[in-house]
């Protein structure tokens, strides 16, 4: 036994004063590239850490040795799944003031009682340490990644597709040789800049000083920091590159992002049914997932959820690699059925239909809807416009770039029919997330005053626009009646946005006929709630009404809240308490080809609080002049016994029809997504009784399936 002590005292003795060689990465089910859990590669093998005893402090010395600035928080008990192979460290003990996690005392390598359900995972800021330099690290550990255009021609092209491969170490910028280059390094790299797709191309410039690595990506990584370092490129003489020349990619952009010769970049189109997309963001390439499954729309649960599954969900959709794999509903909870739960992709599946999933979806609600961020190509929209004289970032006078006497100038927008829709276009375009309110007057924000001349008039915006170019808007010749000034347009942008949905079922279980005479409506009739046949109806005669119950859901991540303010709020008689929107729904009937055949009426409402989600207070309450408004989790329900809650269908003849509320249809107040404001039923008139049936939200259904339903498309709400 003294001589087992004896051995242990040897090996052990040299660790205290120099610290054991070791490398370290980030590994499995991660969501970001700056996640995952710790492996130490010791001895020829990679393996764990147990979180045993392990803190923040270890946490910091782990980002700080790969390249990060600091620490966000460790995770213990296999987070980001388990390992394979030894656990290397146990009862790890740092300071935070080590240079690398070999400093920290433990156990010993390979000395543990842990299994890997207890292996440790950390979060690492985002930002770089400014010059950091990795040494035999086998993970890409790098300042920035560029790619430059090889000619300067090419430079001015928006967005940049192809050119040489950079790295900044050090703070300088080098290129990479393609000794040992492959497709699929191409393949991360063109992921990484937005582009799904890459090509060959083959570089014809030699150049002396290369980066001292190279690149081993399997294709499948998110990001080029999750490779793996190759051996060198061969050195001879002078050149560090004696084998090969410069690195270059060509990459291929996503449809919404390619050029086309004759009118610069696709505007609209009429693209096929996809399989996937992407709902609730408030920029491009970023949403809640959902699938399409036998013609009706849904969402897929968080379960598993990782940068893999992300990654195919973005190069489906056009765009590149995610950035983010988002859980817990953070991009807003869906509606309908939960599709796909547990997906698990390689990476190399062109749809996430493709991917293994397991279809029970039962334990799984719409507050585990996975979302994802994926990075999409720099366009430069960002550089075109600007916010002036807003006490923050987030508001401002709109000042736009524009062309003029062959020169590019600021100025402002013309508020001429300037609403929310243009507000939200804004907001995107800066990525300051969603519109928050539409401006028509702006002299409180007075601007730089260099660009007060009006540049961009009869701006009109369907709200998917990726730029305010890009909206309808008049061409060199500006009309703008108000002038500029103080009449400029303004927005306020917000991080998040309430989403208003009506609830389907409760319209379909609630429908049915009521014959009420003229007597007891003549407070709704002065409201305009009944057809134009009512006037100079006698107090006996009758009205045949259509009435159902609304419920309308907030699902988004702010509270809705109406754009008036309480001074300018209306009583109305028949409700008894104030509306504070004066239109705030559409009732319509259709007939099957589309022509309005009941004569429908814009609701206003008081808006309330009537019920909310387990955990969640009501807020707002029409009473006593009371705030108006609907709380996140929240919905207000319009009973079918409240006077207007109808549509007055005397004078409809027996037949077939279609059934349509729209909520918000002059888009007064911001939300994150417009599309679910439309609710549509099938409707059967026997002259005596009415069938409601198959309702259902817009966008819920596939393209062909909805087409059978006429009346207003999900892009076509505005009445403006």
């Amino acid at each position: 036994s003294r001589a087992l002590i004896f051995v242990v005292v040897i090996l052990f003795c040299p660790a205290q004063n120099e610290p054991a060689k070791i490398q370290l990465r980030l590994a499995g089910s991660k969501r970001k590239h700056n996640e995952g859990r710790v492996e130490v590669y010791y001895n020829g093998e990679w393996g764990t850490v147990c979180d045993d005893d392990f803190s923040i402090y270890a946490a910091t010395v782990v980002c700080r040795e790969l390249g990060y600035v600091e620490a966000v928080s460790w995770s213990p008990s296999a987070k980001f799944g388990q390992g394979e192979g030894r656990i290397w460290l146990d009862n790890v003990h740092c300071t935070g003031r080590e240079v690398t996690l070999a400093e920290c005392s433990s156990n010993g390598f390979g000395v543990s009682d842990c299994k890997h359900s207890e292996d440790v995972g950390v979060v690492c800021s985002t930002r770089r340490i400014p010059g950091f330099r990795f040494v035999g690290n086998l993970n890409i550990q790098v300042e920035d990644v560029r790619i430059r255009a090889i000619l300067s021609w090419q430079r001015k092209r928006i967005p940049v597709t192809e050119g040489f491969v950079e790295v900044r170490e050090g703070g300088r910028w080098r290129q990479i040789c393609n000794e040992a280059w492959t497709p699929t390094n191409s393949r991360v790299i063109c992921g990484m800049f937005g582009f799904p797709g890459e090509k060959k191309m083959v570089a014809m410039r030699r150049k002396n000083k290369y980066w001292g690595h190279s690149v081993n990506c399997t294709g499948n990584e998110a990001h080029v920091s999750n490779c793996r370092l190759g051996p060198p490129p061969t050195k001879k003489g002078n050149s560090t590159c004696a084998l090969g020349m410069p690195v270059v990619v060509s990459c291929v952009p996503g449809r919404v992002f390619a050029p086309t010769p004759v009118t610069g970049f696709r505007k609209a189109y009429r693209q096929e049914q996809p399989l996937v997309r992407l709902k609730g963001g408030a920029v491009v390439g970023e949403g809640r997932v959902e699938v399409l499954k036998n013609g009706e729309w849904g969402t897929v649960c968080d379960d598993n959820w990782d940068l893999r599954s992300a990654t195919v969900v973005c190069r489906e959709l056009g765009f590149g690699s995610a950035k983010e794999a988002l859980t817990g509903g953070r991009m807003g909870q869906g509606m309908g059925p939960v599709h796909m739960n547990e997906v698990e992709c390689s990476g190399f599946e062109k749809s996430i239909t493709e991917c293994y999933f397991n279809r029970d979806s039962l334990g799984c609600s719409h507050e585990e809807d996975a979302g994802v961020r994926c990075n999409v190509p720099a366009m430069g929209f960002q550089e075109r416009v600007r916010l002036s004289g807003g006490r923050n970032p987030y508001e401002g006078r709109v000042e736009v770039l524009a062309e003029r006497n062959g020169s590019l100038v600021w100025g402002t927008v013309c508020s001429d029919s300037w609403g929310t829709l243009e507000a939200t276009v804004v907001c995107r375009q800066l990525g300051l997330g969603f519109a928050n309110h539409a401006f028509q007057e702006t002299w409180y924000w007075p601007g730089d005053v260099s660009a007060d001349t009006v540049v961009m008039s009869g701006v009109r915006c369907s709200g998917t626009e990726m730029s305010l170019s890009h909206c309808l808007h008049h061409g060199k010749y500006i009309h703008c009646p108000k002038g500029g000034g103080r009449f400029s347009a303004g927005v306020s942008c917000s991080d998040t946005a309430p989403d208003l949905v009506l609830n389907p079922q409760m319209v379909e279980q609630t429908t049915y006929l009521e014959d009420r005479p003229m007597f007891m409506l003549q407070c709704a009739h002065e409201e305009n709630c009944l057809s134009s046949s009512a006037q100079g109806a006698s107090a006996s005669d009758y009205r045949r009404l259509l009435r159902f119950s609304s419920q309308i859901h907030n699902n988004g991540h702010a509270d809705f809240r109406p754009k008036a303010s309480h001074h300018s709020w209306i009583w109305h008689e028949c409700h008894r308490h104030y509306h504070s929107m004066e239109v705030f729904t559409h009732y319509d009937l259709f007939s099957l080809n589309g022509s309005k055949v009941a004569e429908g009426h814009k609701a206003s409402f008081c808006l309330e609080d009537s019920e909310c989600d387990e955990g969640i207070e009501k807020r707002y309450a029409c009473a006593n002049f009371g705030p108006q408004g609907i709380t996140v989790g929240c919905w207000d329900t319009y009973r079918h016994d409240i006077d207007c809650q109808w549509i007055d269908i005397t004078d409809v003849k027996p037949g077939d029809y279609i059934f349509q509320v729209a909520i918000n249809p002059n888009y007064e107040v911001a939300e994150s997504d417009y599309s679910n404001n439309i609710m549509k039923c099938r409707c059967r008139y026997d002259g005596y009784r009415i069938w409601t049936y198959n309702c259902h939200i817009g966008g819920s259904l596939s393209f062909e399936t909805d087409d059978t339903f006429p009346g207003l498309r999900t892009n076509q709400l505005s009445y403006r």
